[in-house]
C-alpha cells in the first residue's frame, strides 16, 4: 500500500511536469492575450512552430500586438524573419509607430535594414522628429593676422532615413565641421574681423554641404564659443628675429676671423720683405769688392795742397 501511494506521487508529479512544459511549449495564454488584443495567430501552426524554430513567440506576439493597436498593418512572418536576423523586433515596430505617428514613411523593410545596418532605428526616427544638438570640440586657427583663435561650435542635426543604412556618423560631421571652422578663419583677415562678427564661421561653413554622404542633414551651425589664444604670428616673427641675430653674429665672427688672419698674413709678408731688403744690403759690399778687384770701380783720392 505504501508502494502504491509512492508510484501515485511521483506519477503525479511527473504529470504536473508535463502538463508545466506544455503549458510553456504551447503558449496558450500568449494567444488568448493575442486574440483579444485583435491579433490572429494560431496556436500550434504559429505559436508551437515558432517553439520549434527556436523564435521566442512573446517577442513576435507582442510586438504584433502594439502595432495593431497603433493601426499597422505587419505581418507575423517578417517580424519572425527579422528576429531569425538577430534584428530587435521590438525597436523597430516602435520605430514604425513613431514614425507613423510623426507622417514620416517607413516601409518595415528599410526599418528592418537599418536596424541590421547596427543603428538605433527608433532613435534615428526620434531625432528626424526632434533635431538633436551636439557640440564640437574646441578647434584652434589661425587668422591671416597670425592671431589663434579657439572656437567651439554647437551642430543641430536631424536623422535622414534615406541615408541611414550607409551614411557616415556623427563623428564625419564633427571633423567637417571642424576643418570647416578653421578654413574660415584662417581666411579672415584679421581676428577681429571674426570675433565682431562670428556669423561668417557659420554661414561658410553651413554653405559647403558638410552633411552630404551622412547619416543626418545639418539644420544650424552656431558659433557657442570663440576666444583670443595667442599672436602665432608676433611669435614667429619674434623668433625669426631671434634667428637673424645669431646668424647675423655668426657672420660677423666669420669676418672677425678672416680679418685676424688677413692681418697675420700680411704681418707675414712683411717680415719676409725685411728678410729680403736685409740680404739685398748684404751683398752691397760684396759687390763693391768684387767691383774692386776687376778694376771696374775706380777711387780718386784728393791731392794734398
Amino acid at each position: 500500500m505504501q508502494e502504491f501511494g509512492t508510484l501515485a506521487a511521483i506519477a503525479a508529479g511527473i504529470t504536473v511536469v508535463f502538463f508545466i512544459f506544455l503549458l510553456w511549449f504551447v503558449p496558450v495564454g500568449l494567444w488568448i492575450a493575442a486574440t483579444f488584443s485583435g491579433v490572429r495567430v494560431r496556436i500550434f501552426v504559429d505559436l508551437v512552430g515558432m517553439r520549434l524554430r527556436r523564435v521566442s513567440p512573446q517577442v513576435i506576439v507582442n510586438a504584433q500586438i502594439s502595432a495593431v493597436k497603433a493601426g499597422l498593418n505587419l505581418k507575423i512572418s517578417d517580424l519572425e524573419a527579422h528576429l531569425l536576423a538577430r534584428g530587435d523586433v521590438t525597436s523597430v515596430v516602435n520605430a514604425l509607430i513613431a514614425a507613423d505617428k510623426a507622417k514620416i514613411e517607413l516601409p518595415f523593410q528599410q526599418a528592418a535594414a537599418i536596424d541590421l545596418a547596427g543603428r538605433d532605428v527608433f532613435e534615428a526616427v526620434q531625432v528626424s522628429v526632434n533635431p538633436k544638438v551636439i557640440a564640437t570640440p574646441s578647434v584652434s586657427a589661425v587668422a591671416l593676422d597670425g592671431v589663434q583663435l579657439l572656437a567651439t561650435a554647437r551642430v543641430t542635426l536631424r536623422a535622414n532615413i534615406n541615408r541611414l543604412v550607409g551614411g557616415a556618423g556623427e563623428d564625419t560631421i564633427l571633423a567637417r565641421v571642424g576643418e570647416g571652422i578653421v578654413s574660415a578663419i584662417g581666411s579672415a583677415e584679421t581676428y577681429e574681423d571674426v570675433l565682431e562678427n562670428p556669423d561668417i564661421i557659420s554661414s561658410t561653413v553651413l554653405d559647403r554641404g558638410l552633411d552630404a554622404g551622412t547619416a543626418y542633414e545639418i539644420l544650424s551651425i552656431d558659433i557657442a564659443d570663440i576666444n583670443v589664444d595667442k599672436n602665432i604670428g608676433a611669435s614667429l616673427r619674434a623668433e625669426q628675429a631671434s634667428a637673424d641675430q645669431i646668424v647675423a653674429k655668426a657672420k660677423a665672427e666669420e669676418r672677425r676671423a678672416m680679418a685676424v688672419a688677413q692681418k697675420q698674413v700680411m704681418t707675414a709678408k712683411v717680415q719676409e720683405m725685411r728678410a729680403k731688403v736685409v740680404e739685398a744690403e748684404a751683398t752691397v759690399p760684396r759687390a763693391v769688392a768684387n767691383a774692386l778687384r776687376a778694376g771696374n770701380l775706380n777711387i780718386q783720392q784728393g791731392e794734398g795742397v
